[in-house]
């Protein structure tokens, strides 16, 4: 019964007050060992994956349907990789595979592992603001990330694969789905998110820093977007379940 509700049993809802979301490119190889079977990378030139780090500010998050008095307002950080999977009727859909969740408050980790395969923990977030910047890090999760204010005409990273803002908003998460994989079932969990006036603002960033992207030990990986958006309703589905292969 358990992990019956760990499938996303319901739809949830929530309002983006800002999301932040940077996506590294990565050589298409070094990521292929952390996505499962039923998943493909979802790749730019046939040479770069991408792993987005989403930091998302939340408000009234609650089962879609039930009043705002009832919901909650959590600090979200995601670590994701971009995938595709094609589903059992020969779509191919693009979406996001979890590495890693992170949230300031234990009732959303209670929740969160209670509804969902995501594997949250609690961490502390400290976010100061100045007059041309804001710098949100962690003590406990060891990441630190400093976001321009002032620069209003926002140039691509350095040495981004992408030749101009078009092309890298195509990576600008997050996409329309989410995975999970049963190994031992070879089962898929499909969530779909919905949102609303989606349009995702290049920013640029001064410096980051983040203790679990260095984990991963990837190597000739580069910053290749950074989006925000802001006041955004959005809301998950309730999670579909289908059989691979």
């Amino acid at each position: 019964m358990f992990s019956l509700l760990k499938n996303h049993p319901f739809a949830v809802e929530a309002f983006f007050e800002r999301s932040v979301v940077l996506t590294f490119a990565v050589p298409k190889e070094q990521l292929q060992h952390l996505i499962p079977e039923c998943l493909v990378l979802d790749t730019f030139q046939d040479k770069w994956a991408f792993v987005a780090i989403a930091m998302v500010q939340t408000k009234d998050l609650r089962p879609k349907g039930f009043p705002k008095c009832v919901g909650n307002d959590f600090f979200l950080i995601g670590y994701r990789v971009f995938v595709r999977y094609k589903n059992a009727s020969g779509k191919n859909l693009r979406g996001l595979y979890i590495l890693k969740s992170e949230t300031d408050k234990k009732k959303m980790e209670l929740m969160g592992n209670t509804f969902t395969h995501y594997n949250y923990t609690t961490t502390d977030i400290n976010k100061i603001e100045r007059s041309h910047e804001i710098e949100i890090n962690s003590a406990k999760s060891k990441f630190k990330i400093v976001i321009d204010k002032t620069d209003a005409d926002v140039s691509l990273p350095p040495q981004s694969p992408f030749s101009d803002w078009k092309e890298a908003r195509r990576f600008a998460g997050p996409l329309p789905f989410t995975f999970t994989y049963n190994k031992k079932t070879k089962e898929v969990l499909i969530i779909e998110g919905v949102r609303e006036n989606w349009t995702p603002a290049p920013v640029k960033i001064n410096s980051y820093d983040f203790a679990f992207l260095n984990s991963l030990n990837l190597q000739n990986s580069c910053l290749a977007n950074a989006f925000v958006i802001r006041n955004i309703p959005y809301y998950w589905k309730k999670g579909k379940i289908e059989q691979w292969k």
